[in-house]
């Protein structure tokens, strides 16, 4: 419990003090606009590249783990997006309450996390639950809003949005390279990784800052999608990768663990991106991300049992 809270200590500083910097106004809300845009578009792109291109793709992709992810994921995803339509809201926040509902902090806090927690075999299994977080559902998520802002699913414009998302572009590219097996050069790997590292702190004091601008929302909506990542997300998850499809007991106790994360950063970057309820997930962020301190390290402790 001790090393989980001391794990998750410094994203709770970088949140705390971006909201700090907003609150004075030393950081203004055009500051922080452009702050988003800059992780957005190019510390999280790079780190995306960096992550996918040197991927052993062979040696990573495992049918029954991915099947049981998404399977699992979508579960939730569905049961959220339901709940909203229930409360009649509009599509494209429905689809991105669901959205935050199962997307799990799996790069900044995952990574680092859960190989320290469960080993370093662990990183294979994290990767893959990335993956199919940045490839499957990102573009899921493009694809709705795109279609429910044009009227009609339109290939042109949907093709347009999943090219604008500058995620889903370098996370392509970097598999492409990856399957290719070209080597990055010494340079271009250094200049990747000193811009990949600006994505997590800048993504956090963003979210921190973002909240001093905005007005308070009732607290209900980020509770339930809080609910939905640390507890609905890690039982659907347990129930299909132990029950329903084959999976190596390890890797789906690592594939738990990552589906009982707080709701990602970059899940704010997009709503922000598209200008979809941005402190609705902020706040979803910041009451998962507490709670997980309780809820993690008894997820973890279940999965060794």
């Amino acid at each position: 419990m001790l090393e989980i809270f001391l794990k998750t200590l410094p994203f709770f500083a970088l949140v705390g003090l971006g909201w700090f910097a907003g609150r004075i106004r030393f950081f203004t809300a055009e500051a922080t606009a452009w702050l988003t845009k800059f992780v957005f578009y190019f510390a999280l792109s790079a780190m995306l590249f960096k992550f996918s291109a040197n991927l052993k793709l062979a040696e990573l992709f495992d049918p029954q783990f991915v099947l049981a992810y998404l399977s699992g994921s979508g579960a939730v995803w569905i049961l959220t997006f339901l709940v909203a339509k229930a409360r009649k809201l509009p599509t494209t926040l429905a689809a991105m309450e669901s959205h935050t509902a199962m997307t799990g902090n799996t790069g900044f806090l995952g990574v680092p996390m859960l190989v320290v927690l469960l080993g370093p075999q662990a990183v294979g299994p994290v990767l893959m639950v990335l993956s199919c977080d940045l490839i499957v559902f990102s573009s899921i998520i493009t694809i709705i809003i795109t279609a429910a802002r044009h009227g009609k699913v339109s290939v042109a414009p949907i093709a347009l949005g999943l090219l604008k998302n500058p995620m889903i572009v370098s996370m392509g590219a970097g598999l492409i390279w990856a399957g290719l097996k070209w080597p990055i050069p010494a340079p271009i790997e250094e200049f990747m990784t000193l811009l990949g590292a600006a994505a997590t702190p800048g993504a956090l004091f963003a979210i921190g800052a973002s909240l001093a601008f905005k007005s308070a929302e009732k607290p209900a909506p980020a509770i339930w999608l809080s609910f939905g990542k640390l507890f609905l997300h890690p039982v659907a998850i347990a129930i299909t990768s132990l029950m329903i499809f084959d999976v190596d007991p390890y890797a789906a106790a690592v594939m738990i663990a990552a589906a009982a994360l707080p709701v990602a950063g970059n899940v704010y970057i997009l709503a922000q991106h598209y200008g979809v309820a941005p402190q609705r997930v902020s706040a979803a962020i910041l009451v998962s991300t507490a709670v997980s301190i309780l809820t993690v390290p008894a997820v973890i402790h279940w999965v060794q049992m």
